[in-house]
């Protein structure tokens, strides 16, 4: 029972404020302010008349809505309440005050509420979850591989299926790889990018060992490869929580349709290359993604051009360049080890610890998140690649021309 008459009385007899009458009836300050405004409204005054209780007053203010029919009042179109969730700050409030403002007569909040949870609850557990649009990339590898037969020895090689889903419309991509070692996991995303033609604001992987260095509840290590790639996309990495099955719903449910409507379609297949497994997996991708939802109208890739594409990044102008990271020990001579081979930095860092990016082509050296050193790799064992700006002056004097590539 509301505690509208208390409310009246330390009002308009006490006259306390709102703020202290909320903290003497235990309500919100808005509620004091709304029972103010809705006994005004009836034209009621202090003292009430003695015959009427709090029921009958809570009548007089709270009256029931108008009995009307249920089209006079607007069923609101669930699925595109849905689809406007995906909006950013888009909240349900917003989305029935909405609906109010085109039907006054319509449903109240926790009608509202209640009828979309309802319908949502209907659709499949892959498609339930509410993402904003553009937000999430979900990926992780199937738990079924998928064989390819090498022709000369008959010797069967078992590929690896990443999997990639976006959050708001389950646009789904799919890839077969040799591995799940961190090459094959940069480059799948590398070219799950480019499907999408575009790039999400957030990547969320599974805590796969590739990616994720050291599992933690909150704040997972990531690989450096992965931050690095994470960077030149401009995105961020946010692994699904330990023992949070929730974080892990709309992945999982993504592989299971990909296990069932690609990897279950290739049990009859024979491929004997990794291309003409991928060229047959993509195959099958555009049919599940144009495959018409049960629940829903549309597909895949009708909800992805609507909700997701269009707020998507843009592609860096050029794509990752794989790199691996590793730290070294500057030696006494004020060069660094990479594969046998010597490449110098700043003799101000001797002793110290660096880090190293590792490309197919060049080897930068950073100390404390600055550059102080880049060289064209080499694969010359044994030999010393050296800058005459990182050598003490009274050796850099001795010094053969810069670019001999070895002393």
């Amino acid at each position: 029972m509301r505690k509208i008459k208390e409310v009246l009385r330390l009002k308009w007899e006490r006259g306390l404020s709102n703020r202290q009458i909320a903290a003497a009836c235990g309500v919100s300050r808005p509620t004091v302010s709304e029972y103010l405004r809705r006994t005004v409204e009836a034209g009621l005054s202090w003292p009430l008349p003695a015959d009427l209780d709090e029921a009958h007053l809570e009548q007089l203010l709270f009256p029931p809505p108008p009995d009307l029919p249920a089209q006079a009042r607007g069923i609101p179109d669930w699925q595109h309440i849905r689809d406007e969730l995906t909006g950013k700050n888009v909240t349900l409030f917003l989305l029935w005050q909405e609906y109010r403002q085109a039907n006054p007569d319509g449903y109240q909040y926790s009608w509202f509420c209640e009828h979309y949870r309802t319908w949502r609850g209907k659709l499949d557990l892959v498609m339930r979850q509410d993402h904003r649009a553009g937000e999430k990339l979900f990926v992780d590898y199937a738990g079924q591989t998928v064989p390819v037969i090498d022709r000369t020895t008959g010797e069967i090689h078992e590929a690896q299926v990443f999997v990639a889903v976006m959050g708001a419309s389950n646009y789904t991509y799919a890839e077969a790889t040799w591995s799940q070692t961190l090459p094959d996991w940069i480059g799948s995303h590398t070219r799950a990018f480019q499907y999408l033609n575009g790039v999400p604001e957030l990547v969320v992987p599974d805590n796969l060992k590739s990616g994720v260095t050291k599992a933690h509840r909150y704040e997972p290590d990531l690989n450096p490869t992965y931050q690095d790639m994470a960077a030149h996309y401009g995105i961020a990495i946010v692994p699904t929580r330990a023992r949070k099955p929730r974080d892990k719903a709309k992945v999982e449910g993504g592989v299971l349709i990909v296990e069932r409507w690609i990897l279950a379609a290739l049990r009859h297949h024979q491929h004997f290359s990794l291309g003409q497994l991928n060229a047959t997996i993509r195959e099958l991708l555009e049919r599940l993604n144009t495959r018409p939802f049960r629940k829903l109208p549309g597909c895949r890739r009708d909800h992805f051009e609507q909700l997701d594409k269009p707020v998507l990044q843009p592609l860096p102008a050029e794509p990752y360049v794989y790199a691996e990271w590793k730290k070294a020990r500057v030696h006494i001579d004020y060069h660094v080890a990479i594969d046998g081979h010597y490449y110098s930095v700043p003799y101000t860092l001797i002793k110290k610890e660096v880090e190293v990016r590792i490309t197919h082509n060049t080897i930068e050296c950073f100390y404390r998140g600055n550059r102080i050193a880049s060289h064209r790799r080499s694969d010359q064992k044994g030999r010393h690649t050296t800058i005459a700006a990182h050598m003490p002056e009274s050796q850099a004097l001795l010094l053969l021309p810069e670019g001999t590539g070895g002393r």
